[in-house]
C-alpha cells in the first residue's frame, strides 16, 4: 500500500505539470481566436505561438516525470540535438523566406489586388503570408512564390492609377509610315484608351514593326483591353485600306492582285457585360474586398477610441449621452463586419 502511494505522490508532479500546460494552451488558444477575428493573417501567428507552447509543455512535462538525474539529463540531451537538427536543417530556407516576407512587407511596393510580374509570373495578388505571396494567373489558377524568390528577383508591379499597354504590327515599305502611326493611334481612340503613341521598333528586311502604346485607367480589365486594342488595329487599319501582309507573302504564294482586307461587319451587341476578368481574377477581387473591408474595421476602431477620448473630456450629460449611443452604434457595425469577413474568409478557404 505504502509503494502505491509513493507511486502516486511520484507522478502528482507530472500530473499538475499537465494540467498547467494545458490550461495555458486552451486559455491561449481561446486568446488568440479572439484576436483573429475579421484578420486573414492571424493564422500563422497563432499556428506559431501554439506550437512554441506545446513544445515547451512537452519538455516540461517530460522533465517533471520521475526519473533518475541521469537517465533525465539523456533524455534532455536528446531532446536538444533533434530541435538543433532540425532547426540546422531548415533554417536557411524558413529564416530565409521569414525575414524576405518581412523585407516585403516594409518595403511595400504591392499590396493584395495587384498585378506583379517576377520572371515569367504574371498575376495579381490573392495573399501575402509571412513566408510565401500567392497570385492568381491569368489562366484562374493560384501560384505560390516563396518570398525568399520576390525578394531575390525584380518584381514588376502594374500602377492602380493606370498603366500603358501595346500592341505590335508588321507592315510593308509601301505605305508611308505617318499614314500607319495616325491610323494606329486612332485604333488606341477606338480601344477606349488614352494618350496614345507609336515606336519604330524594327527596320526588318521585308517589313516594319510598329507598337502603338496607349493608356488604360481601369487595371482590372488589362486583359481584356490588350485584346480590344489588338482587334481595334485590325479594324482600323482595315478601314484606311493597308494591308497586314507582308511583302515576302508573294515568294510563298502566288495571289494575283488579291486584296487581303476582308469586308467590314455590321457591328453587334455583346451578349454579356460581364469581363473575362471577372471570371479569372475572381479570388484577386475576394482577397481585394477583404481588405477593403479590414481597413473599415482599423478606421471604425480608431473613430471609437477617438470618441472614448471625447468622452472623458466632455462635461455635459446630453453630449455624453450622444456620443456614448455613437459609440455603441460603431461597435455594433464593428461586430457585423467582423462576422461578415470570418464568413467570407471560410469561404475562400474552402473555395481554394
Amino acid at each position: 500500500m505504502d509503494n502505491i502511494v509513493g507511486t502516486i505522490l511520484s507522478f502528482s508532479g507530472t500530473v499538475m505539470t499537465i494540467l498547467v500546460v494545458a490550461a495555458i494552451f486552451y486559455l491561449t488558444r481561446i486568446f488568440l481566436d479572439r484576436q483573429a477575428r475579421g484578420k486573414t493573417d492571424a493564422g500563422l501567428i497563432r499556428g506559431i505561438v501554439l506550437f512554441t507552447i506545446g513544445l515547451i509543455g512537452a519538455i516540461a512535462i517530460i522533465l517533471a516525470l520521475p526519473l533518475g538525474d541521469s537517465l533525465r539529463g539523456q533524455i534532455t540531451s536528446l531532446i536538444g540535438i533533434v530541435i538543433s537538427a532540425v532547426l540546422a536543417l531548415s533554417s536557411a530556407t524558413f529564416i530565409g523566406n521569414a525575414l524576405a516576407g518581412i523585407m516585403l512587407r516594409a518595403v511595400n511596393s504591392f499590396k493584395v489586388g495587384d498585378f506583379i510580374r517576377v520572371t515569367d509570373h504574371f498575376g495579381r495578388v490573392t495573399e501575402r503570408g509571412l513566408f510565401h505571396t500567392e497570385i492568381q494567373t491569368e489562366n484562374r489558377d493560384l501560384l505560390t512564390l516563396p518570398n525568399l524568390f520576390l525578394a531575390t528577383n525584380p518584381v514588376k508591379v502594374t500602377r492602380s492609377s493606370g498603366t500603358f499597354i501595346s500592341g505590335i504590327c508588321s507592315l510593308g515599305y509601301d505605305v508611308n509610315h505617318k499614314k500607319i502611326e495616325k491610323t494606329l493611334i486612332k485604333a488606341t481612340e477606338m480601344a477606349g484608351l488614352k494618350d496614345g503613341f507609336v515606336r519604330i521598333q524594327e527596320l526588318g528586311d521585308f517589313s516594319v514593326v510598329y507598337q502603338v502604346y496607349g493608356m488604360i485607367s481601369d487595371i482590372k480589365t488589362i486583359l481584356s483591353a490588350e485584346s480590344r486594342l489588338n482587334g481595334m488595329i485590325l479594324d482600323a487599319l482595315h478601314e484606311a485600306g493597308i494591308e497586314i501582309v507582308s511583302p515576302n507573302f508573294m515568294n510563298q504564294r502566288q495571289v494575283g492582285d488579291t486584296i487581303f482586307i476582308p469586308k467590314k461587319m455590321r457591328a453587334t451587341n455583346p451578349t454579356s457585360q460581364e469581363s473575362p476578368e471577372d471570371k479569372i481574377f475572381d479570388k484577386a477581387d475576394e482577397a481585394e474586398s477583404l481588405e477593403k473591408q479590414k481597413k473599415l474595421i482599423k478606421d471604425t476602431e480608431e473613430k471609437i477610441k477617438e470618441l472614448t477620448e471625447e468622452l472623458k473630456t466632455t462635461e455635459s450629460e446630453e453630449a455624453k449621452a450622444k456620443i456614448e449611443g455613437t459609440i455603441t452604434q460603431l461597435k455594433e457595425i464593428k461586430e457585423r463586419m467582423i462576422d461578415r469577413v470570418d464568413r467570407k474568409i471560410t469561404e475562400i478557404s474552402e473555395n481554394k
